[in-house]
């Protein structure tokens, strides 16, 4: 079972957390880049993605008897896709769409948002108290936090969301 005979029993349930890390955070990303379209990077790491899953699997089925190879498979699980979220918070691969609602900054936050370079939609709004100003921008997922600063530096009170979405057609968008 490639070298697997070479490691010490008492070892095997690290080595299969270990493995089982390597496999979630791979699908993790899978998943991920699949949704963002992102087809060759997906079935590469699909790819490495399943051999690790076999060998892990095949390692934890053949000795059942040995709980601590099932332990080490579940730990393994359940920390490979917290593992692969924060890599994917590192890569920041795709785009996302910055909403900023404020009902007293919105002029000064647009404002400080094209200075920073990015494109950004104002649109009038009508919230509880009143008034607001409904600022949209589309950016690099990477820019995310710069420009969440940015804006609560200019507006605290300012209501802030974030989601992701798929540049599909035109616009302008920060080389």
């Amino acid at each position: 079972m490639l070298g697997f005979a070479a490691i010490r029993p008492e070892w095997m349930p690290l080595a299969i957390f270990l493995i089982r890390v390597g496999d979630m955070s791979l699908d993790t990303l899978r998943v991920l880049l699949v949704m963002r379209g992102r087809r060759l990077p997906a079935w590469v790491t699909g790819f490495a993605q399943s051999a690790l899953w076999v060998i892990a699997v095949t390692s934890v089925l053949s000795n059942l008897d040995n709980l601590w190879n099932i332990v080490g498979y579940a730990a393994g699980f359940a920390t490979g896709g917290v593992v692969g979220m924060v890599i994917d918070d590192r890569l920041a691969i795709g785009h996302a769409n910055i909403r900023v609602i404020s009902s007293d900054r919105g002029s000064a936050v647009a404002e400080a948002i094209r200075a920073a370079g990015y494109g950004v939609t104002e649109l009038a709004g009508r919230g509880k108290d009143g008034m607001v100003t409904i600022l949209t921008s589309s950016v690099r997922r990477r820019d995310i936090d710069r420009l969440r600063r940015e804006v609560l530096q200019i507006d605290p009170e300012s209501f802030v969301t974030v989601e992701e979405v798929r540049p599909l057609h035109r616009g302008f968008w920060r080389a």
